[in-house]
């Protein structure tokens, strides 16, 4: 056999030594470089930590979720769960279906969507008026993607059961059905927190969609019409700080269902509204209805005889409503609880019509006391805080009064009246509000003696906005304002000067 000489055997041991040296550094690098990598990522991490809020890392954290269940859908086990629009034989409505419709409604972007379904439906009010709703869902074969804390859900509609557009006797409509996808290990939250959440999220669309009614008793029942009071808090003249202070209770009692069952209280606020005619309680009322979404109940207890009756027809409210009692002290006798003995007041069986009514309340209708004689403050108290409290939940319960010195203390206390709103006189801020709805002006030469005026005046947000309404100038309306205000200021005057001059006058005479 021919042999290799012994130098061509050395040349190619020490290239393959010298190759597999180049290897071995190569191999180093790598590691030494993905140490440094994993090194500055850590760092990354922890600063990432310390400076990023959490509303971003949330982000980041559903922007990997999506990737990984993108790259990765293939290799995990998916559930779905069917969702039909009829169930028991088609007798019964799903009503998870039509919340979830509503719910992607939201979701469904057109332009990405090739075939979409748009419908426009009409309900007609009781009253003659009428409202439209139109409503953007998916196709036969349509889907589309949402996202819940970081998790991908795909939905699906399909039809199913259909004759393929054949008429007849026989002939049967598709079925439609909602098909909710998901990787596997997702299953609880999609149960126990998925779907809640959209029926949560369902109903509190339906509730800003829908048109607020105000009902009124009459006999044993509720009569409601549409209530279109423009009212919001926006454009409610009051102190800015008194106004946030609501906001904040009714906020905070919207997010408390659960602390009030721990507590064991029934789950209902109530607020007091109280100052002189024409401060705009009414207007408070109306932008709590607007601001909350809760239909109107305004309570006559004229209208009812008996304590058993009040009872059976605040039962008859829904939850998620406001019980308005206006003029509360002209309702009762305000000391029938102390003193038993004390004569009925002429106010006791007269109740006027609105909180804003100037004047002080007339004379007794000696009918209407006697059709009311035997509802009591004790019956009312014992559906706001007594055992029928708990017939229902999540209440607003409204008083109004221009006088609450005349009201029973027992209907003062918290857990019956939590929060007392005065609503006062007219001042700097909520007049500033008034300009900006009445004529869009934030500023003016005018403003620094309105300030001024309104500072040495009493004057209510009534009066302020009808001279702004007297014209549509906004330089006429503040200088026909500023007028109005310089006369009252004149007139106190002149009374402060009479009065103290009688006061005077007997001094005079005894020296």
């Amino acid at each position: 056999m021919d042999q290799l000489p012994l130098t061509t055997l050395a040349g190619s041991a020490a290239a393959s030594l010298e190759g597999g040296g180049r290897v071995v550094d190569t191999y180093k690098r790598a590691l030494a470089t993905a140490a440094s990598v994993a090194a500055y990522a850590m760092l990354a991490r922890g600063m990432a930590r310390e400076l990023l809020p959490e509303e971003l890392r949330a982000a980041v954290r559903w922007g990997a979720a999506f990737v990984r269940a993108r790259l990765g859908a293939g290799d995990k086990e998916r559930h779905t769960i069917v969702i039909r629009r009829q169930f028991d034989g088609g007798y019964s409505e799903n009503h998870l279906f039509d919340a979830a419709r509503s719910y992607l409604a939201t979701k469904i972007d057109p332009r990405a969507m090739r075939r979409l379904c748009l419908a426009r439906s009409r309900h007609k009010e009781p009253d003659g008026t009428s409202s439209w709703s139109t409503l953007l869902c998916m196709d036969d074969g349509g889907s589309t993607t949402d996202a819940f804390d970081g998790v991908e859900f795909k939905w699906t509609s399909i039809e199913t059961g259909g004759d393929d557009g054949k008429k007849g006797k026989g002939h049967r409509t598709p079925r439609e059905t909602l098909e909710l996808s998901f990787d596997a290990e997702h299953t609880d939250m999609a149960l126990e927190r998925y779907v809640p959440f959209i029926m949560s999220t369902a109903e509190q669309l339906q509730r800003l969609d829908r048109a607020l009614k105000i009902f009124m008793n009459e006999g044993r029942s509720w009569h409601g019409i549409n209530h279109h009071h423009p009212a919001t808090f926006d454009t409610l003249a009051m102190d800015p700080a008194l106004k946030r202070a609501v906001l904040d209770d009714l906020d905070r009692f919207l997010k408390r269902k659960e602390y009030y069952r721990r507590i064991g209280k029934a789950w209902k606020r109530g607020y007091l509204l109280h100052g002189p005619p024409g401060t705009g309680k009414s207007s408070l009322v109306a932008a709590m209805a607007n601001y909350l979404r809760f239909n109107l109940y305004d309570l006559d207890l004229s209208e009812v005889r008996l304590n058993s009756a009040l009872q059976r027809i605040l039962i008859a409210m829904p939850n998620k409503s406001i019980l308005v009692i206006e003029d509360i002290d002209c309702c009762f006798d305000a000391k029938s609880r102390e003193d038993p003995k004390m004569p009925v007041s002429a106010d006791a069986g007269n109740s006027s019509d609105s909180s804003d009514d100037d004047g002080p309340p007339g004379k007794a209708d000696h009918t209407g006391a006697h059709k009311q004689q035997n509802v009591t403050l004790s019956g009312l108290l014992n559906f706001i805080d007594g055992l029928w409290s708990t017939s229902g939940e999540e209440r607003i319960i409204v008083f109004t009064t221009n006088y609450k010195d005349r009201l029973d203390p027992a209907l003062l206390r918290p857990g019956r009246m939590d929060m007392h709103i005065y609503m006062g006189f007219c001042c700097w801020e909520a007049f500033k509000t008034l300009a900006r709805n009445y004529h869009l002006v934030d500023d003016h030469v005018l403003f620094p003696e309105i300030q001024e005026l309104l500072a040495a005046v009493e004057v209510t947000p009534a009066e302020v906005s009808e001279m702004l309404l007297r014209s549509e100038d906004a330089d006429v309306a503040l200088r026909v304002l500023t007028e109005f205000l310089q006369n009252k200021r004149r007139k106190a005057r002149k009374e402060e000067t009479e009065i103290k001059n009688d006061e005077e006058e007997p001094v005079e005479k005894a020296m």
